[in-house]
């Protein structure tokens, strides 16, 4: 993906010793340094770090937050090493990027990256602005606390309003149930909403009648799978996409959806809580289909509102309020302008991002 927006830099690192590949992607810094989180997976490779990083462009200036976008990650599955290893590649990437961090790039959590890995990589590089998401010793606000998921939640209820519809009387399907879909799940229980399915990467649960959130999260920390609750119906994860339900929250996997599922879609609301959960091709299908999507760089920016909070010392209070505030305001703001321009809510969204962008940047033309 290269254009006049970016990426402006991409640094590849290589461990022989370690036999581990990394990138990282600067995509864009005409809003301010560049902000975007690590992941570690044993596929994540330079295509899919430069569409995240340029996906991180645009939320940062969706949310109006003096960051650029940018995105790494490190090769490797991380479920099949020890955690000594893990915090000695952790140490070496933060060393490798020393270059670059904090000046041009501040590092925050992804996939299997939390506040340990955090903490890990700010003592490595000898700067606590080196990364966000950092433990609370250390004056950091870690994303465990649920801040994006924080913000899916109030994505949902603004989009449910607009809809004219109770949240209270909403069934909901939640793909995935790590930290992001955790605090989703959690945040629209206690506003009313009915959980009839959640997956993992084990499988799917399902029960028209609801899931209770408290007993599904004990069986998830004691199990490390939703499939083990009792009682629910036990399918296919990937079978999440065809749920009878009123809403789907994605927070998970990237391409989840792809355009020849369209026709078995049943959602009435998708809200984006993982990145890239599907092309624009597929949102532009669903939108003829008369589904309302809020994508992901308007719907899961409550982790980078969280970094910026973080990054200019604030509270956790004041995290949640931000985070409330900027989320509300945003998708409010595209659905209006959606529905005055009849384009869908990418390309309203879009519009909006690329005129901030724009109107910093002096080399960035559409």
């Amino acid at each position: 993906m290269y254009d006049n927006f970016g990426p402006e830099k991409i640094i590849k690192i290589y461990n022989p010793k370690l036999g581990v590949k990394a990138v990282l992607c600067i995509d864009n810094t005409a809003l301010g340094v560049s902000k975007g989180g690590i992941r570690m997976t044993e596929t994540v490779n330079e295509e899919e770090v430069s569409r995240l990083a340029r996906a991180m462009t645009w939320k940062n200036a969706l949310a109006e937050l003096p960051f650029g976008g940018a995105k790494s990650g490190i090769t490797i599955d991380s479920k099949k090493i020890s955690r000594e290893e893990k915090d000695e590649i952790v140490k070496w990437f933060s060393k490798s990027l020393k270059i670059v961090i904090p000046s041009l790039y501040v590092a925050g959590p992804d996939m299997y990256m939390a506040e340990g890995e955090m903490e890990t990589f700010a003592k490595a590089n000898g700067d606590i602005k080196s990364c966000t998401g950092k433990p609370k010793h250390l004056g950091g606000i870690p994303h465990e606390l649920g801040s994006t998921g924080f913000g899916v939640h109030h994505a949902t209820l603004t989009a449910l309003k607009f809809m004219g519809k109770d949240v209270k009387k909403t069934t909901v399907a939640i793909e995935g149930f790590g930290n992001v879909g955790v605090f989703a799940a959690k945040f629209l229980s206690q506003d009313g909403a009915k959980i009839v399915a959640v997956s993992d990467s084990k499988g799917m649960i399902y029960n028209k009648k609801g899931i209770e959130y408290n007993k599904l999260e004990k069986i998830k920390n004691e199990t490390g799978s939703v499939i083990n609750y009792k009682d629910a119906q036990v399918k296919k994860g990937h079978e999440i996409i065809e749920v009878d339900a009123d809403v789907l929250i994605t927070a998970a996997i990237p391409d989840l959806i792809k355009s020849e599922d369209v026709d078995r879609i049943k959602f009435k609301l998708i809200v984006e809580g993982s990145n890239i959960p599907m092309s624009k091709e597929t949102e532009r299908l669903l939108y003829k289909k008369g589904v309302l999507v809020i994508p992901d760089i308007i719907a899961n920016a409550g982790g980078v509102i969280s970094s910026y909070v973080e990054y200019i010392g604030g509270t956790e209070k004041e995290m949640f309020k931000l985070v409330e505030e900027k989320i509300t305001k945003n998708v409010k703001h595209i659905l209006d302008l959606s529905k005055k321009e009849k384009v869908d809510t990418r390309d309203a969204a879009m519009k909006i991002a690329q005129k901030r962008v724009l109107d910093k940047c002096k080399t960035c033309r559409i």
